[in-house]
């Protein structure tokens, strides 16, 4: 839920890939490379001479779609166009335009209906008007220098063709490295970020996931000229979830093992701790939230380090949560959800009220002793493993986000999960259970600072996502994450009860009615 809601610019792109195909075979392989990576509305230009190969390569590019080696696919080199269906339901054309005699052929036959959700295969596409979106390129050559029956081929593209080319690239070499290349990939449901995920299946059965999340250049500047991720310490590169992963498998909890990485491509082959989920129709599973809350009552117990070694001569220094951070967040609230959900345009002076209150409120959380916050540790992070003993039953999927932080925002993540129905007495007791495990490891444990604490950051933690949802909905397009708004809405009137949040709840009163009234 923490992620950068900004345009990042432009990194510079790929060079072209140059490959020499050395048979027929390799051709065909390059065919179902290819295929892996394509999507609704983009279009493969082949190009090249009388026997380069284009429609060699364009059938096994089909077959691969179609989950089907035995499939007949014609040249269409009379027809012109020849659509088929791929094994997930997508469409496919493919297209010889040899024999076009003009562009207005293409306006009878339907052409751009038939593509404008299609995956796209062209043969001869200099026939082709300009054409808008992303574009592969394949140009094909005979080349017997290399030997007889060799092909060479330059492959490019546009519309952010050719950071997919890189990306595939670099996951077939990780994916062969690790022994994991003929293994079947599915694609798993993402999260809020632009991070994507894989479930690799072998023949025998074993699962692996393959995590995919480039390096993310800077975004435009924000605040004081850094950019919205440095403000709010997000991971821009997967060395933080290498750090944190290893650091937290030597305190003995169930992150993934890593199986291989690509550090500067940001992919990693990860164990697959499976899916068993902590909660039951919506609600919590109490041993498994008892199990998750005694966790981070160990966690935040232990001397942890601030710098965490990645690979030889690279280390990671979690940064801190520090208030610049918290208030950032909290402005996502009356800049995205005032407007979209309340209707209310807020005043400047109104504003900077706001923010003041939370500069003087999050005073009363500055941690004595910071420690490590996971910041997204909530029940879609959280892997139930039956098989394993005591605090190992609990699976860590989602921790690159880390920070050094006040140990009570985890625990505020975990209690009043955005996504979970509990009621404020199972809170209360699993708040009680962590103060006790609390102490039985630190006697000095202060319990009514940390009850203070809990409150503002919980209170921070739900007027951030206030915000994040309501952005999700007005701005990309994601009206999903409405859904929790009734919920969260709940969880901050609750935590505005708290004293230490008087002054705050004063302002919703005069300024947000109705996010009070929605939360009663």
């Amino acid at each position: 839920m923490d992620q950068d809601p900004d345009m990042h610019a432009p990194a510079p792109e790929p060079a072209p890939w140059e490959i020499v195909l050395p048979e027929e075979g390799a051709t065909e392989d390059l065919g179902a490379f290819l295929a892996d990576f394509l999507l609704p509305g983009d279009l493969v230009a082949l190009s090249g001479g009388l026997g380069g190969g284009k429609t060699t390569l364009a059938r096994a590019m089909i077959r691969e779609l179609a989950g089907d080696p035995d499939l007949e696919v014609p040249s269409p080199t009379f027809t012109l166009v020849q659509p088929y269906a791929a094994r997930d339901g997508r469409g496919i054309v493919h297209a010889d335009l040899y024999r076009l005699r003009g562009p207005d052929e293409l306006i009878e036959l339907g052409f751009d209906e038939l593509t404008e959700t299609a995956i796209t295969l062209v043969e001869w596409p200099e026939q082709l008007p300009p054409r808008d979106g992303p574009v592969l390129t394949v140009d094909l050559s005979l080349r017997p220098e290399f030997g007889e029956g060799s092909r060479f081929a330059r492959i490019d593209g546009s519309g952010g063709m050719r950071d997919r080319i890189a990306r595939a690239r670099a996951v077939r070499h990780l994916l062969v490295r690790t022994g994991w290349d003929l293994a079947e990939r599915r694609l798993m449901q993402g999260d809020a970020s632009s991070r994507a995920y894989e479930r690799l299946t072998q023949g025998d059965g074993t699962s692996a996931v393959l995590m995919i999340s480039p390096p993310r250049p800077d975004g435009p500047p924000v605040r004081d000229g850094k950019p919205y991720s440095a403000v709010v310490k997000l991971a821009e590169s997967v060395h933080a979830f290498v750090a944190l992963d290893r650091g937290l498998r030597a305190l003995g909890f169930s992150a993934p093992r890593i199986y291989g990485e690509d550090l500067d491509a940001g992919l990693l082959l990860l164990e697959d701790l499976g899916s068993e989920p902590v909660v039951e129709a919506g609600a919590p599973r109490p041993e498994r939230y008892a199990e998750a809350t005694r966790l981070l009552a160990k966690l935040h117990a232990t001397e942890l380090p601030a710098v965490l070694p990645v690979a030889e001569g690279i280390e990671h220094r979690l940064p801190a949560y520090d208030g610049e951070a918290l208030l950032f967040e909290v402005e996502l609230m009356p800049e995205w959800y005032a407007p979209a959900i309340r209707g209310v345009s807020l005043a400047p002076e109104a504003r900077a009220e706001f923010l003041d209150l939370w500069a003087a409120a999050l005073q009363g959380a500055v941690p004595a002793r910071p420690t490590w916050t996971l910041r997204d540790y909530h029940s879609p992070n959280l892997i139930w493993l039956p098989n394993r003993e005591g605090l190992e039953r609990v699976g860590l999927i989602d921790f690159q986000d880390a920070v050094l932080g006040h140990p009570a925002y985890d625990v505020a993540s975990l209690l009043q999960d955005a996504r979970v129905d509990a009621s404020a007495e199972f809170e209360l007791r699993l708040l009680g259970l962590y103060a006790r495990e609390r102490r039985l490891r630190e006697p000095g444990f202060d319990v009514q600072a940390f009850a203070t604490a809990y409150a503002l950051l919980a209170a921070q933690r739900a007027t951030k996502i206030l915000g994040i949802f309501a952005r999700l909905d007005k701005r990309d397009g994601k009206p999903g994450y409405l859904a929790h708004l009734p919920r969260i809405e709940g969880y901050l009137a609750r935590n505005l009860e708290h004293p230490a949040l008087a002054d705050l709840r004063a302002w919703h009163e005069r300024h947000m009615p109705g996010l009070l009234a929605a939360g009663a």
